[in-house]
């Protein structure tokens, strides 16, 4: 048995040959599986029967996995993994932007998605005000600001710093540009920010990264945003 038989998952999809095939891969490696066919019965399920993680369709006879995202984060943070046969860069910014923790588009492997679902309860298990943060050879003292790799003091510009903290309070999520740059700068958005962005990025990887060409730390979402890995040591 691969997880906490305690982890109650609620799959949502209209697809009654998808549910068959989740419910059956999970109990298998040790979850509770509930399932619903549609957004009304999401939303009820989640507040009735207080799932750890819910894998949600997008495309649901009435509504869409977006609106029930938006619908959900309205009184809780729990894990959400959006599924989709839809492969586009604004389907996933928008059911990022609504509170979705990933995103994954049909066809996938019953592998890739238990592995997303791990990530996404590491994340959900970080403590919100953790004075410490430890990732591979990455610590950050949050209470200190003070950031090390592999033992050795690293000096960050105060946007640098700022942008590594964002990422580690949602570490193993995808964040969207706007939701980075929302939270640096504002709502005031000028274009020039996503460049402004993607040179802190840029520098910020030089600082932190063993080769800043192929980065253990911090994940470039193609068109979408970043991710900050959890490593193990």
């Amino acid at each position: 048995m691969n997880s906490d038989s305690s982890q109650r998952i609620l799959i949502v999809d209209d697809d009654l040959a998808i549910r068959r095939f989740l419910r059956t891969s999970l109990v298998a490696q040790g979850y509770t599986v509930s399932e619903t066919n549609s957004g009304e019965g999401a939303l009820l399920d989640v507040i009735n029967k207080r799932p750890d993680l819910v894998i949600l369709d997008i495309g649901l006879p009435d509504m869409d996995g977006i609106e029930v995202t938006r619908s959900v984060r309205q009184w809780t943070k729990i894990p959400i993994i959006i599924l989709s046969v839809l492969d586009q860069e604004k389907e996933k910014i928008a059911a990022l932007d609504a509170g979705a923790d990933d995103y994954l588009t049909k066809p996938f492997s019953i592998g890739e998605l238990t592995a997303r679902m791990r990530v996404a309860f590491r994340h959900a298990t970080l403590p919100v005000n953790m004075p410490n943060f430890e990732s591979g050879a990455l610590e950050v003292d949050l209470a200190r600001r003070i950031v090390t790799v592999r033992g050795k003091e690293i000096s960050l510009t105060p946007t640098e710093y700022e942008l590594l903290r964002i990422l580690i309070q949602d570490a193993g999520k995808v964040l969207t540009h706007q939701q980075i740059i929302r939270t640096l700068w504002g709502d005031i958005y000028q274009p020039e920010m996503h460049h402004l962005l993607r040179v802190n990025i840029s520098n910020l990887r030089k600082k932190i990264e063993p080769d800043a060409s192929r980065p253990k730390y911090i994940f470039t979402e193609p068109g979408i945003g970043y991710r900050l890995k959890l490593v193990d040591k």
